[in-house]
């Protein structure tokens, strides 16, 4: 039988230091900077996947219409959702290892060296 070593336990770090951080001007501006792309990014995601969704109900002319033998507009365009997932998902991570990590990996350094 396995016990755990109470060393590789993380210690408990009080719930003021929570709150002093939460309440920080670098806490607000990590809020701030995740924010700032992640509201965008999702607006602008959803938009274009409901630009594709009524655009498959209320425009099958054009979705039908042919680009290269059968090869249509709709397909094209469901092959397009799946490059921009892949691109959404590199320019958040990109922003989150530039511009959020680091805010993070601060505030984190002062949780930890508060630890009594």
């Amino acid at each position: 039988m396995t016990t755990h070593d109470p060393i590789d336990r993380p210690a408990v770090i009080p719930a003021e230091d929570f709150h002093r951080v939460q309440r920080s001007p670098e806490f607000a501006t990590l809020k701030k900077t995740f924010r700032s792309f992640a509201f965008p990014m999702t607006a602008v995601f959803l938009a274009w996947y409901l630009a594709y969704v009524l655009g498959s109900i209320f425009a099958k002319d054009l979705m039908m219409t042919s680009v290269a033998g059968n090869l249509t507009v709709g397909i094209l365009f469901g092959l397009a959702q799946f490059v921009s997932t892949f691109l959404i998902t590199w320019l958040y991570i990109r922003h989150m290892n530039k511009k959020v990590d680091p805010i993070a990996a601060g505030l984190r350094e002062d949780l930890e060296g508060t630890r009594r």
